[in-house]
């Protein structure tokens, strides 16, 4: 971000290489003040429903739930198998989908459908909408998947005039007793006629941060007339996968096709268009340099060498004919040519939810794993630990299991399995296939339904006070550990290594020792801490004591 008396301007949001990690191990005398390693009071266990009791106290906490979150209460109701149990659900939540459609709140509409459908709804038919109108409305008047392009010209130049620059006016900030006038500037680009475009979160986040209590107006410039600043909105916007949908009462000069990057390959050409250090109408051009960079949390990015700079954020990267191929996010100042923009795959996935409004959330399992090799193949995603008390633990996921085709479609890669979950929402429901032994002579297929939950924003942390140490450092560090005591000291054996993990990476093996002396969780910047002593067999078993630093949020989780 640069910086003057003058103005401020986000280019690139703060994201992480690769594994999320925090790649620094080294020994250390710190010893962490007010922290501790502590195990969590209680931890969740599957309950039997065999057993009478059980059963009854499910139901009275499925009846509970039915008025919060029906849908929720309905597939624990079917992994219960009560038939008055789940009838009271079914009904519930057929009368949630009325109401969403008589509010024509097609988007929810459809999520709730799909969830009666894959739990097997024996009156689906009687419902007000079928699955393909619900298809025709959720879309039909979403910004970018319905509105076709204004103008088309051959001339590359010519599609500038469809970009804007965005421009967030936060006041006047004091620094060294004087004041000067903080802004922060970005790009965007029209997707429809009337005014609605796409940025970045990050280039408009003062504005949608709950926490912010300065002053924010939001404002955009159009390329044609970079001296009028005109109000705009937020209508909805994801922090994760960096998108943002904004809306300003003006006919936009071009409206921008969305293309596909699927087809896209190392070496082919792009033009990135935007506002670099607020100089409006610039556009640059280059070559895909990769295509599958893990800067997110979810799903993977394009790296581009176009020149991108300070302001380029939000901006679009199009092909020779104009076509929004990806958007703009980040570039790497000190490094000429390392650029990365987002797959539109994700925006076209996005946008029905950005168009219902509010801060996207993102679903997921409660789960961990990486991609199962089986004979040099992808052959699934292997899950190498579960959440106690989350839905994968519910439906009997355990580490081990590979799930092999999620929502009726294949899974070969963990890359897969999150574009799936990227193409549904939270509080919905699936269906799921996993294999139990497939490296045996006797592999097990089952077949389940499992709720989308909402993705916590450090699914690290909930794993660190959910569960017993030595099992959350498996997603953590990457080492599942075995106690060696029962006393209040925490000494562990390693018991495996995740390939490729921090603990791997670091020199551990296994039946190396360890002791976990003090844990702290840093909420600001989303990092755990651990000190620990080791015997490492790498290293000749020498003690060391060392301090593991990883974010509480990886590609790994899902």
């Amino acid at each position: 971000m640069l910086e003057n008396r003058a103005f401020s301007i986000k280019s690139a949001r703060k994201f992480r290489f690769p594994d999320r990690s925090i790649p620094f191990i080294f020994l250390s005398l710190l010893v962490f003040s007010c922290s501790s390693v502590r195990e969590p009071r209680e931890v969740f266990v599957e309950p039997d429903y065999t057993e009478e009791d059980v059963r009854r106290d499910e139901i009275a906490k499925i009846d509970a739930l039915v008025e919060k979150n029906p849908v929720q209460a309905l597939w624990r109701a079917c992994l219960l198998d009560d038939a008055d149990t789940k009838d009271r659900c079914f009904s519930a939540v057929a009368s949630k989908f009325e109401r969403d459609a008589e509010e024509k709140n097609w988007y929810s509409a459809r999520s709730v459908f799909r969830t009666l459908k894959a739990l097997g709804y024996p009156k689906i038919s009687s419902l007000s909408k079928t699955e393909s109108e619900l298809e025709r409305l959720a879309t039909e008047s979403v910004p970018g998947l319905s509105s076709a392009r204004k103008s088309q010209s051959l001339k590359v130049s010519s599609y500038i005039s469809g970009t804007v620059t965005i421009w967030v006016d936060k006041g006047i900030a004091i620094q060294n007793g004087y004041g000067y006038a903080d802004r922060v500037i970005g790009s965007g680009f029209f997707i429809s006629e009337d005014g609605y475009l796409i940025t970045n979160n990050h280039v408009i986040e003062d504005v949608v941060n709950p926490k912010n209590e300065k002053y924010t107006r939001l404002f955009i410039k159009l390329a044609e007339d970079s001296d009028t600043r005109i109000p705009a909105k937020v209508v909805g916007h994801d922090p994760i996968l960096d998108l943002a949908l904004l809306k300003t009462e003006v006919a936009a000069p071009f409206v921008f096709s969305l293309g596909s990057s699927e087809g896209l390959d190392v070496g082919d050409k792009i033009y990135a268009i935007g506002s670099p250090i607020g100089l409006e109408r610039t556009l640059t051009s280059g070559i895909v340099s990769a295509t599958d960079r893990k800067l997110f949390t979810l799903g993977s990015v394009m790296q581009i060498d176009a020149a991108v700079n300070s302001g380029n954020s939000g901006g679009p990267c199009i092909d020779p004919n104009g076509n929004v191929q990806a958007v703009v996010f980040a570039g790497v100042p000190q490094y000429q040519g390392l650029n990365f923009a987002i797959p539109v795959e994700y925006l076209k996935a996005e946008l029905p939810a950005l168009f219902a409004g509010g801060k996207l959330e993102h679903p997921w399992i409660a789960a961990y794993g990486h991609t199962k090799k089986l004979l040099g193949r992808d052959a699934g995603l292997e899950v190498q630990y579960v959440l106690p008390g989350g839905s994968a633990g519910r439906v009997g996921l355990k580490a081990g299991d590979v799930i092999v085709e999620a929502d009726f479609q294949k899974v070969a890669t963990l890359e897969d399995f999150q574009n799936i979950l990227i193409r549904n929402s939270t509080k919905s429901v699936i269906d799921l296939k996993f294999v139990r032994n497939i490296d045996s002579e006797s592999p097990e297929e089952i077949h389940t339904k499992v709720y989308l939950s909402v993705r916590p924003e450090n699914p690290g942390k909930a794993a660190y006070n959910s569960d017993m140490v030595a099992n959350s450092f498996v997603p953590i560090f990457g080492m599942r550990l075995t106690p060696l005591t029962q006393s209040g000291r925490r000494k562990y054996s390693v018991s495996s290594v995740v390939k490729g993990g921090i603990a791997d990476e670091s020199g551990f093996s296994e039946n190396d020792y360890i002791e976990v002396r003090n844990v702290r969780i840093d909420d600001e910047k989303s990092v755990i801490y651990a000190e620990i002593y080791a015997k490492n067999r790498r290293k000749g078993y020498l003690d060391a004591s060392m301090m593991l630093g990883s974010q509480l949020d990886n590609p790994f989780y899902f």
